[in-house]
């Protein structure tokens, strides 16, 4: 498993009875996960503190019950030598603008693109608030962001502020991911390194529907179209329990080989984070990485 354990701004304090106790920055978190199965108590003081807690609704959904909570905060990541600075506030389904979990992907993006010597321009997909492209540029890459929601790259655009990344090449696109692959693909363009991090269910901006299990595979496999001849990387995220690691392995194989691309190296794990500095992990999700 890839764990993302660098995180100093960020930390899980607790788990139980479907929910996660967490640390972000000077404020505490609850919120439900469908990993946490048991049922171990409240014994970790921080359960009484809470700043805020989502509570999920028997009918989909739920809401947020605040305690002390400001409206926005922001944390730190630090990478080797940069750090990158995230604005969080609490919005729809228990989120807050960033997935902890994705800094093992940011931390393997900035050393591919570190490493690599020469420029590389990168596509990220499904790009959210930016986390993988702030990586990315830090790194030095040349970065172009795609996301269906106006508001994540509104956001996203923030967060590269906040981080000192003003000046850095990043291409901002609110686009269906679908559409615009497509549309690169016709136009001849190609990238050297490729981020997606598709959601299990989402609409474009016109109101396109995206549903991961039936449209996966044939987006993989437009995707990796657009790699160049020289290509970097290609890693893909999931949280869909039904995408699990071999099988992201295999749908990236199989589009190598119906694409004529060159083999390459494919890792594909769980990704998760330590609870309490112990050795008990929380899995939250699962990531492929290709590399030529």
């Amino acid at each position: 498993m890839w764990i993302a354990d660098n995180w100093k701004d960020y930390e899980i304090l607790d788990t139980s009875n479907g929910e996660k106790l967490e640390r972000w920055g000077n404020y505490i978190l609850v919120r439900p996960d469908p990993q946490v199965l048991w049922n171990t108590g409240h014994k970790n003081p921080a359960w009484k503190i809470k700043n805020g807690h989502y509570h999920r609704s028997k009918a989909g959904g739920g809401h947020w019950e605040f305690f002390n909570l400001p409206n926005t905060w922001s944390i730190d990541y630090e990478l080797a030598s940069t750090k990158l600075t995230f604005n969080l506030k609490p919005f729809t389904f228990k989120h807050t603008g960033v997935f902890p979990e994705q800094a093992t992907n940011w931390d393997f993006s900035y050393k591919m693109i570190k490493n690599a010597g020469r420029e590389i321009k990168l596509l990220n997909l499904f790009a959210y608030t930016g986390g993988a492209t702030l990586a990315a540029a830090a790194a030095g890459a040349s970065v172009t962001h795609v996301d269906a929601s106006k508001g994540m790259v509104g956001w996203a655009k923030e967060n590269m502020i906040s981080s000192n990344l003003s000046n850095a090449p990043v291409r901002w696109l609110v686009d269906d991911c679908i559409k615009f692959v497509q549309r690169e693909i016709r136009r001849g363009n190609t990238y050297d390194a490729i981020i997606m991090d598709p959601p299990s269910y989402g609409r474009g901006p016109k109101g396109e529907i995206w549903k991961i299990e039936d449209s996966i595979y044939d987006f993989i496999k437009l995707t990796t179209r657009l790699l160049s001849k020289d290509p970097l990387f290609f890693l893909i995220n999931s949280y869909t329990t039904g995408l699990a690691p071999g099988v992201l392995t295999y749908m990236i194989k199989k589009s190598l080989e119906e694409n004529l691309l060159p083999s390459a190296n494919i890792e594909a794990m769980e990704i998760g984070l330590r609870v309490n500095k112990s050795e008990y992990i929380l899995p939250c999700g699962a990531s492929a990485r290709c590399t030529w």
